[in-house]
Parts: C-alpha cells; structure tokens; sequence
C-alpha cells in the first residue's frame, strides 16, 4: 500500500476532537471495493503475509470504519497476536476480548506472559492487564483456570488483576 493509500485510510479515524475526514464509502470507491468486511479482511490477510505493520493498522481501521464484526477476523488475529514485527498488540487483545470467547484464552494468556518489544518501556503492564480483564469475561473452567494459573505469577500487577477478576466472577 502506498503512502498516499495509508493517508486515505488514516482519515477514516477520529482524531483528537476532529471527526473522520473521509467516509468508508470515499475509501471503498478508491480501491475499487465494495464490501468494507471483505476488504479490510483481505487487507489484514496480505498485511500479515507480506509482514507490514503499517498494513496490519490501515486493515484493522478499515474493519473499524466498516463496522465489521470481530468474529469474522478471529483466525487471523490470533494468528497474528504473538509476531513480533507489528504493533498491534494491545489493539487486538481488545478486539479479542469483545468476544468473551474460549477460544481466545491461549491467546490471551500468551499476552500475559510476552511482552512485545514495543511495549518493553511499559512497566504497568497494560497488555498483560487487558488480557486478564478480558480471561474475567469469559464464562467457563478454560478462563478459570488461566486466571488461577495467574495467581501465582511473579509480576505484582499479574498477580492482583488475576486476583481480581477471580474475586469478581467469584472464583476466589
């Protein structure tokens, strides 16, 4: 995708105070597309395997702006989670996370227990911590039992949001 492309997607995002500048509609019309879903998938899939960060961002936009369901991207963003050469971590344990799906629990765990490289700096361990609200919302023994493994976890801030949302579903 050219600069010039990565720019006509960035204006599907809110900026601070400011709207979106373009429409999905501007965006589709474009690329010669029509489907919002379709494409931000397609984008997704061929940013990942040309391994492109700033890809991976303009599709997960995309799937924002078109208001695509999470479901439908659930096999590729766990696929894409533990790479390391993108900078979507965060964005995608959220995304995970609206699922309350047990599908996503290893993937979820994982984010507990890597720290991207970017993310290296953050000491409060934000990802680890949206991971493990997000293991509290789904139901069943598979979160439980991530949760409990978590108990014990060397990291403070692991340990007490682990204890949390055990305490919370009433797990403790």
């Amino acid at each position: 995708m050219t600069p010039e492309e990565q720019d006509l997607i960035m204006d599907l995002a809110v900026g601070l105070g400011d709207g979106p500048t373009r429409t999905l509609d501007e965006v589709l019309a474009h690329f010669g597309e029509s489907d919002g879903r379709a494409f931000a998938l397609r984008l997704l899939r061929d940013a990942m395997e040309r391994q492109d960060a700033d890809d991976v961002e303009m599709a997960l936009l995309v799937r924002a702006a078109a208001d695509a369901p999470v479901e439908e991207f659930l096999e590729p963003l766990i696929e894409l989670f533990p790479a390391q050469w993108h900078r979507d971590h965060e964005d995608i344990v959220s995304l995970l996370g609206t699922l309350h799906s047990p599908q996503t629990v290893p993937t979820l765990v994982l984010a507990t227990r890597r720290v991207p490289e970017h993310l290296d700096f953050d000491e409060a361990r934000a990802l680890a911590v949206k991971a493990i609200w997000a293991l509290g919302a789904i139901p069943g023994a598979q979160a439980r039992e991530a949760l409990e493994g978590l108990r014990d976890a060397e990291n403070e801030i692991i340990r007490e949001n682990a204890l949390k949302q055990l305490a919370r579903r009433g797990e403790l």
